[in-house]
């Protein structure tokens, strides 16, 4: 471990070898689950020529491209943040790209690699990092705090315990509540902060592991499987299918045309760039890498491999890969360097081989850390000038969309609209930087197109 220390500065950190080590396999625990949904999401649908994409060859590109990138993000920006499929873009590439503009899946998995093409040259400029550090302290507390509500609401969706119905209120108590489920969903909600309150190493952990069993004991002596997804796989291992590696195509710009082509590359970019540095940031804080300024010393390589993970997933047909929220879970375990990426990273690319065990942990066990994880990032937002309505409004509306809207650049861009129109309304236009001032007149036309 000596040379693994001076690399990844661990001792310097405070931190040890064993506390990362766990970090890295809490974050991927509550990240396994995207080897099941990111399939379900993009083999959803045939394509206009009727050819669909392999769930096995699926699984496979979902694992490697998280596992490249992952470990690339510790070695290169050294920070303990994994990266995977985004949520919300592999629906977008789904059902708006294929199924409402008619691309085939190669076409579309084109306008993910262009984007990502654009979003890393943005890096390499400066631009994105600049407007980053134009974000006002409040607002980025806000962040911190809005996705930690995010995560959370993650959370009790994934497990079951919160849904939208039909009808009646926007979310209520999930049509199970009374069940099983639940009563896994609460052995993990009770058992983390117990052992936390206890200081027991591999809290997070451990109550994933804990709950998960609950789930198939459960499912061992009651009738069918009431816990959905704590099931011993038919099978422990499977050769991995890179079938999908290569399949992207340009074509898109000429079934499209220039401008439709452009404008989606440009909605994919707005949701990716911000989406990230928000992420990134909160995430910062929570492993206590932040300045003094609440900047994040690594930002600029951060943001350098999220941008390659745009391409990568494209380019491998995942989806574009970006910083996962959850990895604050590891952050809150005690993660502070790369080296919890290298284990996060070292067991998705295991997870290749050993896909069918990745779904045995159910939602019910995971969502239950996410929740406890946004409770710990919920507490930002105490460093919010309340009493200030020029910052109080935005930074609300910063929290309160991420979950509402179930989209971390919606609140975002809701709170930088609002701080420069309530700062100019104030006269206290100086205060706003003047990048800060272009991203929220970008913001309005993202908000105008329809947001992701």
């Amino acid at each position: 471990m000596p040379l693994l220390h001076r690399l990844f500065r661990v001792s310097e950190r405070e931190s040890t070898g064993r506390t990362e080590v766990l970090a890295g396999l809490v974050t991927f625990a509550t990240m396994a689950y995207i080897l099941v949904v990111n399939p379900a999401i993009l083999g959803s649908l045939p394509d206009h020529t009727g050819a669909t994409l392999d769930h096995a060859q699926l699984v496979t590109v979902t694992a490697l491209v998280a596992g490249v990138m992952t470990i690339a993000m510790g070695l290169v920006a050294d920070v303990p943040m994994a990266l995977a499929a985004g949520l919300g873009v592999n629906a977008f590439v789904a059902f708006t790209l294929v199924g409402g503009r008619g691309l085939t899946w190669p076409e579309a998995m084109g306008v993910i690699v262009v984007e990502g093409l654009v979003m890393l040259l943005l890096v390499l400029v400066g631009l994105r990092e600049a407007i980053m550090n134009a974000i006002p302290d409040a607002l980025k507390r806000a962040l911190a705090g809005g996705i930690g509500l995010f995560i959370a609401l993650i959370g009790l969706v994934n497990g079951g315990i919160v849904e939208h119905p039909e009808a009646g209120t926007i979310v209520a108590l999930g049509e199970g509540f009374a069940s099983w489920n639940t009563l896994v969903f609460v052995i993990g909600l009770v058992a983390i902060p117990v052992l936390m309150a206890w200081r027991v190493p591999g809290a997070l952990l451990i109550g994933i592991v804990v709950a998960a069993a609950a789930g198939l004991l459960v499912n061992a002596f009651a009738d069918g499987t009431p816990v959905a997804g704590a099931e011993l796989p038919d099978s422990v291992a499977a050769l991995p299918d890179f079938g999908l590696v290569g399949e992207f195509s340009f074509d898109f710009v000429e079934v499209l045309g220039i401008g439709t082509a452009a404008a989606l590359v440009v909605t994919v970019l707005m949701a990716n760039f911000f989406d990230a540095m928000g992420t990134a940031l909160a995430i910062g804080r929570e492993a206590n890498l932040t300045d003094e300024n609440g900047q994040l010393p690594q930002m600029r390589r951060v943001l350098i491999v999220e941008s390659v993970g745009a391409i990568a997933g494209g380019g491998a047909s995942a989806s574009s890969n970006t910083i996962f929220v959850e990895s604050s879970a590891g952050a809150a375990q005690g993660g502070r360097t790369g080296l919890a990426n290298i284990v996060t990273g070292a067991l998705f690319l295991l997870a290749m081989f050993f896909a069918p065990l990745a779904g045995m942990i159910p939602s019910a066990a995971t969502g239950p850390a996410l929740v406890i994880v946004g409770a710990l990032m919920i507490s930002q937002i105490a460093g919010v000038d309340w009493s200030d309505v020029g910052v109080a409004v935005p930074a609300f509306a910063t929290v309160a969309l991420m979950p509402f809207t179930y989209s971390i650049a919606n609140g975002v861009g809701a709170g930088m609209v609002l701080y420069v129109l309530i700062a100019v309304g104030r006269g206290r236009w100086r205060d706003v930087h003047p990048l800060l001032a272009v991203v929220a007149v970008v913001f309005v036309w993202y908000f105008l197109r329809g947001p992701i």
